[in-house]
């Protein structure tokens, strides 16, 4: 899908309290894709950022922001994340009651969409959505809290989807220089990294080392 491994720091890792910095910093140190994860404490056990950070940081950076509503109803935030700056909303399958009326609204507002599944859902929930959705994200850790092991065997479920999607692939949770290469391999187009980019002195470099 890409030429590249695209990198996609989440801004969950980041300094909340130089924010701004910390996104120009990843910019400027190569990053592809800033990663917004928006938890809502219903649909996974913590509470994140809303729109009104993701409106507040993006005049700041000109990188592709990819939202991750980790919500309940995710359709009822669509337009809200969308106004705000958005420029990919992946919401999760497990989520939705009507996942072709939240892509629709998703595209209405000229957004990329996404889709994503938790560990212990199967592929196949994404059957009907396949051919509607620009990226699938495939978790590689229980949604909800950063710092988990990575689970190497969701890589079998990248390789599945490869099979029959040919948009991007997307993993998030336990990335690191050596699972950043397992996911490559088995054919992972970007990368999300927390602590892997945020937890590391040299942004540049954690980004360079995990394209392998």
């Amino acid at each position: 899908m890409t030429d590249k491994t695209l990198i996609a720091p989440s801004i969950l890792s980041a300094n909340f309290s130089k924010l701004g910095e910390e996104i120009k910093a990843i910019e400027e140190a190569g990053a592809d894709w800033a990663h917004i994860d928006v938890m809502d404490g219903l649909f996974v056990p913590n509470i994140t950022i809303g729109p009104l950070v993701v409106k507040a940081i993006r005049p700041l950076s000109g990188l592709f922001f990819d939202t991750h509503l980790m919500i309940e109803d995710p359709v009822k935030y669509v337009d809200q994340f969308a106004d705000a700056g958005s420029d990919m909303i992946t919401f999760h399958i497990e989520a939705c009651r009507s996942p072709e009326e939240t892509i629709q609204k998703i595209r209405a507002k000229g957004k990329k969409a996404g889709v994503s599944i938790k560990p212990g859902t199967a592929v196949s929930c994404l059957d009907k959505v396949l051919d509607k959705v620009d990226m699938v994200l495939v978790m590689t850790v229980e949604p909800g809290f950063g710092g988990q092991s990575f689970m190497g065997g969701m890589l079998e479920k990248v390789k599945e989807i490869k099979k029959k999607f040919n948009g991007y692939i997307q993993i998030d949770g336990g990335v690191d220089k050596k699972t950043a290469k397992e996911a490559i391999t088995a054919g992972v187009d970007i990368l999300v990294a927390g602590t892997a980019v945020f937890g590391q002195e040299d942004y540049a470099e954690a980004i360079r080392s995990l394209r392998g």
